[in-house]
Formats: structure tokens, sequence, C-alpha cells
């Protein structure tokens, strides 16, 4: 039986790695242990990434639909909690939308969200 040899596999790993670390500084594009390090290093970064990213967006929606609620009188906690008491389920990423689109749609929110809490 003959012996097998790994050139095929490993010339194809290789590749991949090198692939991945196209665009990178200095020897991390060129060399396959330091793209192997960098190209491990850049997936850990993107997988955070991914994560921080959602958190980043649920913070700006909230700084819009804050500031929007203080120029209708009224704070974000207070407007929160009168929309669900209103009964009214619209989601940050909306409503945030809603108050840099459409002053006036955010404003009857405000009212709602106002007569809910007996304000």
């Amino acid at each position: 039986m003959a012996r097998v040899k790994g050139a095929i596999m490993t010339r194809k790993r290789r590749k991949k790695v090198l692939k991945l670390a196209k665009g990178y500084f200095g020897a991390k594009s060129k060399l396959f242990r330091t793209a192997k390090q960098a190209v491990m290093k850049s997936g850990q970064y993107a997988y955070v990434g991914r994560k921080l990213k959602k958190r980043d967006f649920r913070r700006l929606w909230i700084t819009r639909i804050s500031a929007a609620a203080k120029m209708n009188g009224m704070n974000y906690s207070t407007f929160m909690n009168g929309l669900k008491k209103s009964g009214i389920q619209m989601n940050r990423k909306m409503l945030a939308e809603l108050a840099v689109n459409d002053a006036a749609g955010f404003a009857t929110l405000v009212e709602q969200a106002k007569a809910a809490l007996g304000k």
C-alpha cells in the first residue's frame, strides 16, 4: 500500500489562511505562521465586534429617544413606562426612527404616554 503524503491538504490549508490574511501589514500577509496568528486574532475581534454592534446601536437609539422625549417635556424612563402602560409595543429602533424623521408622530406618542401615566 502506498504511503499518503499530505502536501495537497497542507497547501490548501495554508492558502486558505493566507487568503484570509490578504491586505494585512507586512509579514502577516506573507508568512504562514504570523498570518495564522493574525487571522485567529482578527476572528476573535470580529466575533466580539458583532456583539458590540448590537450594544452600540441600542445605546444610540436610546439617546435619540431620550433627546426627543426631553424636547416634549418628558424624560426617557417615564416615557417608556408610559408607553408600556398605554399598551403601545414599539421597539427602540422604530421609536428612534420616529424621533428623527417624524417629530409630530413622536409628539403624539408622548401625549399618549402622558395620558397613560395620568399627567
